[in-house]
């Protein structure tokens, strides 16, 4: 079942070209980020809070 993001944001790392990536919200929590290029058309990746924490800390630290 596809669930429904809201809130979608802009990363502040986007380049001005449009080449960029959007961070949604579901009711549940879930983390949704899709690629700005396909106009929503795209698929979503899913990620749940914890997941998205790790992720962020890992890109911020460059451990990945």
């Amino acid at each position: 079942m596809t669930k429904d993001f809201h809130r979608w944001r802009k990363s502040r790392q986007s380049e001005p070209n449009g080449e960029c990536i959007e961070a949604g919200r579901a009711t549940d929590g879930t983390i949704g980020i899709r690629d700005t290029k396909l106009h929503s058309n795209g698929p979503v990746l899913e990620f749940t809070k914890e997941e998205w924490r790790n992720l962020l800390t890992n890109i911020r630290t460059d451990s990945l």
